[in-house]
């Protein structure tokens, strides 16, 4: 089973292997979409974690018994058709290449099961026809 997440580390917690002891402890697997992390500050991370879904609960209370925030993500990638340009530049920033544009018509394609919602399209659209639900 897979959960998305989003974790906020207070500044205590923000230098714990929180992965390193997601692998270890809980087996399970925590791919990271995006981080925002330093050191004395409050931490953020998106991440995706795989596992039993018994492992992937204890994991996730486990985490917040360290204090550490964590919130199901529920967001999705909404793009403005009328908006859009149709520039590509968002395909540029899409790791999963969700974001793609048609060889034939040069129009947008968005593939939603591929979406990950790391949000690097939203800052990246000139004319802001990309943002998410919430």
């Amino acid at each position: 089973m897979k959960k998305r997440v989003t974790l906020t580390f207070p500044k205590r917690t923000v230098q714990m292997p929180v992965t390193y002891r997601l692998a270890k402890d809980f087996n399970v697997a925590a791919n990271i979409i995006r981080a925002q992390v330093a050191p004395n500050q409050i931490g953020k991370l998106v991440v995706e974690l795989s596992g039993d879904i018994d492992e992937l609960d204890a994991a996730i209370e486990w985490m917040r018994s360290q204090d550490i925030h964590v919130s199901l993500v529920s967001r999705e990638i909404l793009i403005d058709e009328d908006s859009c340009v149709n520039c590509g530049l968002c395909t540029g920033v899409c790791p999963t290449e969700a974001l793609t544009l048609d060889r034939q018509t040069f129009k947008l394609n968005f593939t939603r099961s591929r979406c990950i919602v790391c949000e690097q399209c939203i800052p990246t659209c000139p004319v802001q026809a990309i943002s998410t639900n919430l």
